[in-house]
């Protein structure tokens, strides 16, 4: 008993001495080691615990860099990895060798992907006509851009655009307003509390195509006379009708009389009611009824008629004249004529400030 001591004794100071002589990296390195394997150990298992091929990874890792470090032999590598048998870690080691070189690599073969600026024209031409494979093949061709045809269906099935006969059955409701926008007009009435609780209806215009709007009038009480003498002085503004407009969008309000279409009838626009309860039939025209309460309408308090007309006539003069329009891109209903100043920025005030319009000073 007294020689067991004795051994524990010297070969606990055979261990401080050998501590001292390594670095801390060292040290570091040989307690990560052991808590591995102490956390491998502590697994609730009934048997002996089965490592897995990270762990066993693991293991092999930071005993092989353990022992480049250190110079241990495989034998004296035991002192350090007691989970397993020093043979059996380099077993692992050996392994992984053969794994990393009969590992069958993943080769991407064929030719390479088209540029992607390319690939976006190519959707961009397809999305935007109803053209078949070889026709934008002879497209690209023109613009100085060497693609097979093989290789555009590759791309259009990419992107999930259907073949051309799928593409032109019939075309979209975006392409027929595109192709007849210049020739729509339409009308709506909406109505404005003023302060003093009264409601006021607001009877507008607008050309689809050039987004313009015509404000015709406010009154406490239309009716079919109202309104039909509205549409008469409307077309006595335009001294020659627009010959473009052909249609005019209205919806089934009972103020819209057979004399109100008549007006129009009679200088060539047909009109077109929209279905029951569907407003969106009538999406331009409401879009723009919101943003003249959101840039104006819902920052006043309308005092009367009077009050309203004033308001809607200058908010209708800036938004034909100076607000850039999205749906232009970003240009304006009726542009101004271009100049060459660069002058200084400044801000014209409309309706006492709630809206700001800048512009250049002369240079």
């Amino acid at each position: 008993m007294i020689w067991f001591m004795v051994l524990q004794v010297v070969s606990t100071l055979i261990e401080l001495v050998r501590l001292g002589s390594q670095s801390d990296s060292d040290k570091d390195l040989e307690i990560l080691l052991l808590r591995r394997q102490l956390a491998i150990y502590t697994r609730k298992q009934k048997r002996s615990p089965r490592l897995s091929r990270s762990e066993k990874l693991t293991l092999v890792v930071l005993g092989s860099k353990l022992k480049a470090i250190t110079g241990r032999t495989i034998n004296a590598m035991g002192q350090v990895i007691r989970i397993v048998k020093p043979t059996t870690l380099f077993a692992w080691h050996q392994q992984l060798i053969r794994l990393k070189w009969t590992y069958q690599h993943r080769r991407r073969g064929g030719r390479p992907r088209t540029d992607p600026e390319i690939e976006r024209l190519v959707v961009r031409l397809a999305r935007e006509n109803d053209w078949g494979i070889k026709r934008i093949e002879g497209e690209l061709l023109k613009l100085d851009y060497t693609l097979s045809h093989q290789t555009v269906g590759a791309i259009l099935k990419r992107h999930g655009i259907p073949p051309e006969p799928q593409r032109s059955a019939s075309p979209s409701w975006r392409h027929l307003m595109t192709h007849y926008k210049d020739q729509l007009l339409a009308c709506d009435f909406f109505t404005v509390e003023t302060l003093f609780l009264q409601t006021l209806y607001v009877l507008v215009f607008i050309e689809i195509g050039s987004r313009r709007v015509h404000f015709a009038n406010c009154t406490r009480h239309p009716n079919g006379a109202w309104v039909t003498q509205q549409a008469r002085q409307m077309m006595w503004q335009w001294t020659a009708p627009e010959p473009n407009l052909r249609f005019l969008i209205r919806d089934n309000d009972s103020k819209f009389t057979i004399a109100f279409d008549g007006v129009f009838r009679s200088v060539g626009v047909d009109v077109i009611p929209t279905p029951v309860r569907a407003p969106n039939a009538n999406a331009f025209m409401e879009r723009w009824i919101r943003s003249a309460r959101e840039e104006c309408l819902d920052k006043l308090l309308i005092i009367n008629e009077t009050h309203l007309r004033l308001v809607m006539r200058e908010y209708t003069e800036f938004f034909n004249t100076a607000r850039p329009h999205q749906g232009l891109d970003q240009q304006i209903p009726i542009p101004n004529t271009p100049s060459e100043d660069r002058g200084m920025v400044r801000c014209r005030n409309i309706l006492g400030g709630i809206i700001h319009d800048y512009h250049r000073d002369a240079a």
